[in-house]
């Protein structure tokens, strides 16, 4: 898979989950019908925004990015549906060309985050376990810490 598979896939994915968190959030405080769809879906977008923001920080390593690219890529994920119009943006700039630069066979890493890198893309199922693992854990966390907004009722 690319990055530019990698990133729309993603991007598209969290345009979904985050239409389906509004759909909750309307049915939670707007009907008052049910909480369910809060709880499902704020979960499923959760998981999906920080797979987004990791995948994001991936690409910004192998792809080179500037910093105002990264950090942009990382917002995008906020406000609802901006992922998608960010990756056609990265894209139409060729911020997305290419394949993995730092895979297997591809260029000597330069620095730490590189290194980083490229030590996962030579391995792609340690590479996905890590990735698992860690938006499990961010996941963990995001739990434990609570809603943006404080719980409300």
């Amino acid at each position: 898979m690319t990055p530019r598979t990698l990133y729309r896939r993603l991007a598209l994915a969290e345009v979904v989950t985050w239409a389906l968190l509004l759909v909750g959030m309307a049915l939670k405080y707007v009907t008052h019908t049910t909480e369910l769809g809060v709880k499902v879906f704020g979960l499923v977008h959760g998981v999906v925004f920080i797979a987004f923001c990791l995948v994001t920080v991936l690409l910004w390593v192998n792809q080179r990015w500037t910093a105002r690219d990264g950090l942009l890529g990382l917002l995008s994920a906020v406000p609802p549906f901006l992922t998608v119009w960010w990756e056609h943006r990265l894209e139409r700039r060729g911020r997305l060309d290419g394949g993995w630069r730092l895979g297997r066979d591809g260029e000597a890493p330069a620095n730490p985050a590189e290194r980083v890198v490229a030590a996962l893309l030579a391995r792609p199922m340690l590479a996905v376990a890590v990735g698992v693992v860690a938006v499990v854990g961010l996941t963990g966390v995001a739990l434990l810490v609570g809603p943006p907004v404080g719980n409300q009722g």
